[in-house]
């Protein structure tokens, strides 16, 4: 009975793995798209959400099936637990993504370059980002404490990359009152890539629940 319970437990950490893949590729062609106003592009990461959300079901009967057939108790209940709360905010992500390829569909016409609005720190954020989803789903996956808090630290950087952002669209915005409506849009984006960042913290912290049993700030 337990080979069969492991087996599951394997099957649950590979499609766990797969939908951070997803989540992985829809960022990178969101802000690729964004970069290049690639609106083909942009249309193409959108698609992602459908197979994010696909996978978020597959997960949750997975959780359910092992649930209802292995009757998990302690440590084993936590691990399942936590991984139906991981794919809640895996699939937020995945909304977020979406929401910047949207973003740069509704920008298609805009000019980021005579604007002169540093992309450089846009790109950054989805870096860092995508690094910490990525993270966060292996430090479950090998039950990694340190790596998991790692991820949970590195939402710092992420958040100080928004806030410097943030404060240089509003000099654009004194500038040129014309930037406005630009600064505007961009703003949404870096909001999304700080939620994302979010996300991200929330599954680390149920990556240590899982493994010890308290959320980090007990």
């Amino acid at each position: 009975m337990r080979n069969r319970f492991d087996r599951q437990l394997l099957e649950l950490n590979n499609e766990l793995i797969q939908m951070g893949s997803l989540i992985e590729q829809a960022i990178e062609m969101g802000i690729s798209a964004l970069v290049k106003q690639d609106v083909e592009k942009a249309e193409q990461a959108i698609k992602f959400d459908v197979e994010v959300d696909e996978q978020e079901k597959t997960i949750e009967a997975l959780c359910m099936k092992l649930l209802l057939q292995q009757q998990p108790v302690a440590k084993d209940l936590r691990l399942i637990s936590a991984a139906l709360k991981m794919i809640t905010d895996m699939e937020r992500i995945g909304d977020h993504a979406a929401d910047i390829s949207e973003m740069t569909i509704l920008m298609a016409d805009s000019d980021y370059e005579k604007s002169a609005i540093n992309m450089e720190v846009i790109k950054e954020m989805a870096k860092e980002t995508t690094d910490m989803v990525i993270k966060s789903v292996d430090a479950f996956v090998n039950k990694d404490l340190e790596l998991a808090r790692w991820v949970i630290n590195r939402d710092d950087v992420v958040d100080d990359l928004f806030d410097s952002f943030r404060k240089e669209l509003i000099q654009k915005i004194n500038e040129n009152v014309k930037n406005g409506e630009m600064a505007t849009d961009m703003l949404m984006v870096a909001k999304y890539f700080e939620r994302i960042g979010d996300h991200a913290t929330n599954i680390a912290e149920w990556v240590i629940y899982s493994i010890t049993g308290k959320h980090e700030d007990e």
